[in-house]
């Protein structure tokens, strides 16, 4: 059983930094874009809508793709003060109370509103409301449910190994030496 457990938690991380490593090149495609559209707007007087949508479907890709990948390393918003001194099985407690209670819920809800708004703009293909703008909003939403499933599955790996460490480690009575 926890060799399966340990296996589905390896699993759900490597699908979670390839997609990661993946959308961090969007950090590239930002800056290398941002600083095409500065050039020819002000050196070349030339404005580009298109150039401007692809630059916020990189951002959006780059921070909804990479969430999950964030949460694996410990690179979100966490309250520190208590949790940098916590001993790791406390740490692990809160890391399963927090990935059951708030981010599963969270990542559920998000996934099960999202989708019909997703399928709606997938129907109709929907397009940019500018004239030369990007025809592929339906893709730029698709990424909404993308980031809700991602963040899902690192959760639950984020509980399953919180409660595999949980159940393997004692706790220490007063005066106590771990081993």
């Amino acid at each position: 059983m926890l060799k399966r457990l340990t296996g589905l938690v390896k699993s759900i991380e490597r699908l979670t930094v390839a997609v990661g490593r993946a959308a961090s090149w969007c950090t590239l495609a930002v800056v290398l874009l941002g600083f095409a559209v500065v050039l020819l707007r002000y050196v070349l007087g030339f404005g580009s809508i298109w150039l401007q949508e692809t630059i916020i479907y990189a951002h959006a890709a780059l921070f909804l793709l990479a969430a999950a990948w964030a949460l694996k390393e410990g690179g979100h918003v966490r309250v520190d003060v208590f949790y940098a001194t916590a001993s790791p099985r406390t740490k692990s407690l809160v890391d399963l109370c927090g990935a059951l209670f708030l981010l599963l819920p969270f990542a559920v809800a998000l996934l099960w509103f999202s989708l019909p708004y997703v399928i709606r703009s997938w129907a109709i293909l929907e397009r940019s409301r500018e004239t030369s703008g990007l025809p592929l909003v339906f893709l730029l939403k698709t990424f909404i449910p993308a980031f809700a499933l991602l963040l899902a599955l690192q959760g639950v790996a984020q509980a399953a190994r919180a409660a595999a460490l949980l159940s393997f480690s004692r706790p220490t009575k007063r005066g106590e030496r771990k081993n």
